[in-house]
């Protein structure tokens, strides 16, 4: 009896080692929120992995401890990545509803495209970004898409 609940438990433990190793994908939708349609949407997502590690600095506040990171922004940019058109919410008549439509599809489609690839969308979050002072022609609807997997 002693052996069978000491296998049992040694199986559970091995199970949640291996339900715990997951991995994370982000998916971002940047949208314009510019009038006269001037702005451009994308939906991107990357397929170059980084190591944030290789340009991360630590700071302590102890003098000696510090370390700095001198890397090149060209070292940081992603050159192999997705990049899905979409369309602006607005166009010269305002709001275009059948652009939020179509945009509304294409994500979709990358949603159901990547839970067929074995990923689960986790969390979604978003944000707007607009200067809002006078003659303000700038602005963003930016979305976070960020979908999980077991390795």
């Amino acid at each position: 009896m002693k052996k069978l609940l000491v296998i049992a438990v040694l199986a559970l433990m091995s199970f949640n080692d291996i339900s715990a190793q997951v991995e994370y994908k982000i998916v971002t939708s940047i949208e314009s929120i510019v009038p006269m349609g001037a702005g451009r949407s994308r939906l991107v997502s990357f397929n170059e992995n980084k190591d944030y590690k290789e340009f991360t600095s630590v700071r302590s506040g102890e003098k000696g401890k510090d370390t700095r990171n001198k890397s090149d922004r060209g070292e940081i940019r992603v050159k192999d990545f997705e990049e899905t058109k979409l369309l602006n919410f607005y166009n010269i008549g305002g709001i275009r509803f059948q652009n939020i439509a179509a945009n509304d599809a294409l994500v979709t489609s990358k949603i159901n495209t990547m839970i067929t690839e074995g990923w689960e969308l986790a969390f979604v979050t978003s944000a707007v970004e607009s200067e809002g002072g006078k003659g303000d022609g700038q602005g963003i609807f930016i979305t976070r898409y960020i979908f999980k997997r077991n390795k």
